[in-house]
């Protein structure tokens, strides 16, 4: 799966971007979109106009961590893996037997919208089980990715030379686009356009960046790990509004 996302909607977070990029980094949001559905049979792509694309492939998947997409009413959703108490969750949402991960994290993502019944760090740690999934809602140009704790599912983050922030499970991908600034993504945290990166695990911490240091020497885009002695300013909200839930985050 593959997610390029313009700056105005994902911005690259401190560290992950290195100077390398400008010079090794290679091919717009068009062409990373294009070289990646180009490779794989039956890929669907589905441009984003300004915000960016997603492309979607079922080929050479793992069986035990398959890949699916939704669209519901301009929300757009990747997923990969699976959640293993899917059906806690189908009563909790109040959905259909019939409905499987990716429409699971849809809504969730609209009861948080729309309605904001918990913080959005609580609703990703109910999602047990090996996953990862890239959400953008074009209703109102905003992001929501995240990684499991154990980053089970093989998952990516990178930044091109046009500040495009890249999200995929293919690491050649991510390198040949990105250069030196790429990194896997945090496990056991998620990312929104307006929050930026955080830990669901340890919501009241703040994330930073690490250096990363690849086989050659070389410093890459850096891995980030929570801060145990740096506490945010304030709590989460823990209680939402009629006000659009990305706002807060």
């Amino acid at each position: 799966m593959l997610a390029v996302f313009d700056r105005t909607v994902a911005k690259s977070p401190e560290g992950l971007r290195q100077p390398e990029a400008e010079e090794k980094g290679s091919g717009g949001a068009a062409a990373i979109v294009e070289h990646f559905s180009s490779s794989r049979e039956g890929a669907v792509t589905i441009n984003l106009g300004s915000a960016g694309f997603m492309s979607y492939s079922s080929e050479k998947q793992d069986p035990l961590l398959p890949r699916s997409f939704a669209a519901v009413d301009d929300i757009f959703c990747l997923f990969q893996g699976h959640i293993g108490n899917i059906a806690t969750l189908k009563q909790q949402y109040g959905l259909s037997k019939s409905v499987n991960e990716v429409i699971i994290v849809i809504e969730a993502y609209r009861t948080l919208r729309d309605r904001g019944p918990y913080p959005a760090d609580q609703v990703v740690r109910d999602l047990n089980g090996k996953f990862a999934f890239v959400l953008f809602d074009s209703s109102s140009n905003c992001t929501f990715v995240a990684a499991d704790a154990e980053a089970s599912v093989p998952f990516f983050w990178g930044t091109n030379s046009e500040g495009h922030l890249v999200f995929t499970d293919d690491m050649d991908i991510v390198k040949k686009c990105c250069g030196k600034s790429f990194a896997p993504f945090p496990k056991g945290c998620f990312f929104t356009t307006s929050g930026g990166l955080q830990s669901f695990e340890h919501p009241l911490n703040e994330v930073k960046p690490v250096p990363r240091v690849d086989s050659q020497g070389d410093v890459c885009g850096a891995t980030y790990k929570v801060d145990a002695k740096a506490k945010k300013e304030s709590g989460m909200p823990r209680v939402g509004s009629a006000a659009n839930w990305a706002s807060q985050y």
